[in-house]
């Protein structure tokens, strides 16, 4: 069974990516930049460009990656929204920003209501307020 989520374990480190691709990558360009910078050539200034290149790649793959998750988030939540929430505050909703609404996704189905309420009035000028306020945390564990 996994762990409990709560705010303080909640990060998700994918180590495939975090800790052997970006690493690797990082490596690689750093070598070619020391290369470049000790005996420059046009040669060694395109393999440092290609190093930094494939980092970019990299960060542009996970970043997709993290953006269609978002919008799944958003579409199970408002579905959940519909189930839990009153018809006002459910449609009111549609105003949350994505961020808010993946913090939400946290909060417990009898949390949901208030933590919603408030969040719309204004009372969490960050999602991570919007985290901090949760008492009893609903884990995510399917996320990338």
């Amino acid at each position: 069974m996994a762990e409990t989520q709560t705010y303080s374990n909640h990060t998700r480190w994918y180590q495939l990516f975090h800790f052997v691709v970006i690493p690797l990558l990082a490596l690689n360009c750093l070598s070619h930049l020391v290369r470049y910078f000790m005996a420059p050539s046009w040669a060694l200034a395109f393999w440092a460009l290609l190093g930094l290149t494939l980092i970019l790649l990299a960060f542009a793959s996970r970043l997709q990656a993290l953006k269609a998750q978002d919008r799944v988030i958003r579409l199970e939540e408002r579905l959940r929204y519909m189930e839990l929430l009153s018809p006002e505050l459910a449609k009111r909703a549609r105003q949350l920003s994505t961020g808010q609404v993946v913090a939400l996704r946290f909060a417990s189905d009898e949390e949901l209501p208030g933590l919603g309420e408030r969040t719309l009035n204004g009372e969490f000028a960050k999602p991570k307020e919007i985290k901090l306020a949760i008492k009893n945390w609903r884990g995510d564990h399917l996320r990338v």
